[in-house]
C-alpha cells in the first residue's frame, strides 16, 4: 500500500512561488507515474503534471513554462515548483500516484494554494 502526504501549500501573492512536495511510503514509488491534479472551489478537478517513472515530464497548458515537476526516488518524494503564480492557480492541490502494473491509483488528502495580495 502507498500512502501520499502533501506539504508546502499556503497564502502567497500573484507573481510569487511556492513548492509542494509529496512524499510517498512504501517500496514501489520509483516504478510509479507521480502527479498533480487541482481542484478549485465549484470546478471539476484537473489535470496539472505528470512525471513517469523514467522522468518524462507533461503539464497542462495553464501551467507550462510556470510549474515544474521533479522527483526524487531517494527520497520517494515528487515536486511540483509553482512560479508566476496568479490568482486562477488558486486551488487544492492533489498529489497522485499510478502503478501501470497494477493499474492502481493512490492520492494525497492535499494541500490548498491561495494567490492573493
Amino acid at each position: 500500500q502507498v500512502q501520499l502526504v502533501e506539504s508546502g501549500g499556503g497564502l502567497v501573492q500573484p507573481g510569487g512561488s511556492l513548492r509542494l512536495s509529496c512524499a510517498a511510503s512504501g517500496s514501489i514509488f520509483s516504478i510509479l507515474a507521480m502527479g498533480w491534479y487541482r481542484q478549485a472551489p465549484g470546478k471539476q478537478r484537473e489535470w496539472v503534471a505528470t512525471i513517469t517513472s523514467g522522468g518524462s515530464t507533461n503539464y497542462a497548458g495553464s501551467v507550462k513554462g510556470r510549474f515544474t515537476i521533479a522527483r526524487d526516488n531517494a527520497k520517494n518524494t515528487v515536486y511540483l515548483q509553482m512560479n508566476s503564480l496568479k490568482p486562477e492557480d488558486t486551488a487544492v492541490y492533489y498529489c497522485y500516484g499510478f502503478n501501470n502494473g497494477s493499474a492502481r491509483e493512490y492520492w494525497g488528502q492535499g494541500t490548498q494554494v491561495t494567490v492573493s495580495s
